[in-house]
């Protein structure tokens, strides 16, 4: 492989002015694909197959005028005297009329003819029903339900408005920049050099809007999730970044060892570009892996992040050492002095001689850490975003407070009773029983009366809990309620279903949980193979993977401390806790899994290269760790700079994302990596390096840190000498 890059980094040097050009016409034609045949992006979360999901499907084909899958909005009318008397009735009336001539709307529960109004009155709920998905309406739909409020505010009454109708697509801001900036500065310091710092920057920008304008021309074919470019958007800068940071210090050091600019490029290429080769495998297979776990968003996510980072990787190889060709040798030193000029024992030498002296302390001290950090996570509790999680400020927010002081927490999240009566030859006795089954769950629900379809044979009862959409009291209710269903179809033949937007959330939480196990066996087992493969060892792959494993639980500690008790919220601007986004840990598993194995190639190929070259194991770690230090520290930081941006966007899923992954790189950068793999490797001495004899026949020899083409480019120099020398 090093051999084969070798020769794509000059090609690619030589031929530079073509494969700009091509990069170039890519994108191009990407950004007019994204111009011409973008769609919108979906909110809907749904997993096929879960209880919820069958039933709104069932209901789509037997009751459609139910509108059971489409969103739902709750108007909440306030004012301190009485609701129900004659201005309060012209008001709601006012109201609900402009409700009904709202767009894309199919019914209005009109509160005064359910009663939907406070014991104090002086609140009244009215429901509205969509014929579409909430990811369906536009701006225009949100702003017809919100002006159907103006004349009864203008009358001095207050309306909120709450329910899935009323949440837009989550986006970023250009705080998110601040990542950027930050990840400008670190390059300037690492290398000195404003054209050296401009390259990768510029480079990763390139990759991200190529896979941008991908994605976005895709969401013309396809239903993507909105959050689907946010994630490829935030791995795709980092890994960018740092691929080329890689990449452009080791052609750096080429320059400065006497190798003329094109020689550097094709040996940077083949020796760092192999490295990064593998360090992208690692993270396209954890995010690809998210395909596999039955969670179709999930998936979406994943295939356009892994693309992204594949984009990154290529550009990497190809289109870095063409700008490179345009550098040339200016890249050789840097000209902006920002730190006094090191001793020939370098910061990170000091370091890693110190863990090696000190390592069984080090070692307790670094896991002791992970265990204090990580204990808040034995307490998580997951839960998809509603309106109890939107910032106190918002409509949602106002609106959901206000149903909770008047009609309980419970109404804020009704759940939907679907009963197939097709099979009971007493349908009304078999309605009877299910809703007093329901009723006389030890929580004591709320049952509405029944609504069936023309056909008599499916119906609807609503339920409405005395605990919120979000607390395990309305989960176990869920469990209770589905539990009724076998001595329902044993009584009377008919069978029932929950669902609603409660029910459908606690399914997704509940599958997203099952399949986290899987899905970190699979990931771990396929990247624990390649780095063997890397690193022919099995005690290095094995505690890079423990490392991943503790640096993980010790960020579910931290995001729980975040987001779930509310720990340092007003530093760190998040507006609002409560239980952790379901999609959280499994996505955090994936895309930490390839970052922090980015690192540990970075790392400790450069351990390997010095060991196999005939250095003891003592030697070998601290000259590596000297030479992958710096490097790894400046990705690092690039890397928390960048997602650490997010934390300032305004959805709460970004942020919770954001604060994940730069806490997670921080913690296995700084600590796993620059911290415990020194002190272990200083450790186990020779026993890191251990392969059987049979399983180093059977293993290819991949060459990652360059060794063969090194020997074949060093006889070649030496074969010209002579042949000058004559």
């Amino acid at each position: 492989m090093a051999s084969f890059l070798y020769r794509l980094g000059r090609f690619s040097f030589r031929r530079r002015a073509l494969v700009t050009a091509v990069w170039a016409a890519v994108l191009v034609a990407l950004g007019a694909g994204a111009l011409t045949l973008s769609g919108q992006l979906s909110n809907s979360v749904t997993i096929p197959g879960t209880e919820s999901q069958k039933a709104i499907d069932q209901l789509a084909d037997r009751f459609p005028e139910a509108a059971a899958g489409g969103a739902t909005a709750r108007v909440v009318i306030s004012t301190p005297g009485d609701i129900t008397d004659k201005a309060g009735q012209a008001a709601i009336a006012g109201i609900v009329t402009g409700l009904q001539n709202a767009p894309k709307v199919a019914g209005v529960v009109n509160p005064l003819q359910v009663q939907a109004i406070s014991p104090d009155k002086h609140v009244a709920l009215a429901q509205v029903s969509y014929r579409v998905p909430g990811f369906e309406l536009t701006d225009a739909d949100r702003e017809g339900l919100m002006a159907a409020g103006d004349s009864a505010k203008a009358a001095g009454y207050t309306v909120e408005f709450g329910g899935d109708a009323v949440q837009a697509m989550p986006a970023t801001n250009a705080t998110e920049g601040l990542g950027v900036a930050v990840a400008a500065v670190v390059l300037i310091i690492t290398f000195g050099s404003l054209l050296a710092a401009g390259i990768p920057l510029l480079t990763a920008l390139i990759g991200v809007g190529i896979g941008m304008a991908g994605i976005t021309t895709a969401s013309g074919f396809l239903e993507l999730n909105t959050n689907t470019p946010v994630l490829a958007l935030m791995i795709g800068l980092a890994v960018g970044i740092d691929y080329a940071l890689f990449i452009v210090s080791r052609y750096r050091h080429e320059l400065t060892i006497g190798r003329d600019p094109e020689e550097a490029a094709g040996r940077a290429t083949g020796t760092a570009g192999s490295a990064v080769v593998f360090a992208g495998l690692t993270v396209i297979i954890a995010l690809a892996g998210l395909t596999v776990v039955g969670i179709p968003f999930l998936g979406e996510m994943g295939i356009a992040a892994a693309i992204t980072v594949a984009i990154a990787v290529v550009i990497a190889l190809t289109l870095l050492p063409a700008i490179l060709g345009f550098a040339g040798g200016k890249l050789a030193g840097g000209k902006i002095r920002l730190r006094r000029k090191e001793s020939a024992t370098t910061h990170g030498e000091r370091w890693a001689r110190f863990v090696a002296r000190h390592r069984i302390p080090v070692l307790i001290a670094a896991i002791a850490g992970l265990a204090i950090v990580a204990i808040p996570a034995a307490s998580m509790q997951l839960g998809l975003p509603n309106d109890s999680t939107a910032a106190p400020d918002t409509t949602q927010r106002k609106a959901y407070d206000t149903v909770s002081r008047s009609f309980g927490e419970g109404a804020n999240g009704p759940l939907v009773i679907v009963v197939d009566l097709a099979g009971s030859t007493d349908r009304q006795a078999a309605l009877q029983q299910a809703a007093a089954g329901i009723g006389g769950l030890p929580e004591r629900p709320i049952v509405t009366p029944p609504k069936t379809n023309r056909d008599g044979d499916l119906a609807l009862l609503t339920v409405i809990p005395k605990s919120g959409p979000s607390s395990t009291a309305t989960e176990d209710l869920v469990s209770d309620i589905r539990g009724l269903n076998a001595g329902l179809g044993s009584a009377t033949g008919a069978s029932l279903a929950v669902t609603g937007q409660t029910a459908a959330n606690i399914d997704v939480s509940e599958k997203l949980a099952d399949a986290m196990l899987p899905y970190l066996a699979l990931i771990v087992g396929l990247a624990f193979l390649l780095l063997m493969l890397v690193f022919r060892s099995i005690v290095v792959p094995l505690k890079a993977t423990l490392g991943f494993l503790g640096s993980v639980v010790a960020t579910f500690g931290a995001v729980v401390a975040v987001f779930q008790w509310g720990w340092l919220t007003d530093l760190l601007g998040v507006k609002t806790t409560g239980p952790i986004m379901s999609m959280l840990p499994i996505l955090l598993i994936g895309v930490l899994f390839g970052l922090a194995m980015d690192y540990q190639v970075f790392l400790v190929t450069r351990m390997r290269e010095e060991y196999v070259h005939g250095a003891d194991p003592q030697q070998a770690m601290v000259t590596g760790f000297r030479h992958g230090s710096r490097v790894v520290v400046a990705a690092a930081l690039i890397m928390i700079s960048v997602f650490a941006g997010f934390v300032l966007a305004e959805s709460s899923l970004i942020q919770s994302i954001g604060f994940a992954l730069a806490f997670g790189v921080l913690v296995d950068a700084f600590v796993i990596r620059m911290t415990i793999v020194p002190a272990l490797m200083s450790l186990l001495g020779r026993g890191a390096w251990w392969l059987p004899k049979w399983l180093d026949r059977v293993l290819p020899d991949v060459d990652v840190e360059g060794e063969k083409l090194a020997k074949q480019l060093d006889a070649s120099d030496e074969r010209e000498l002579v042949d000058a020398s004559k």
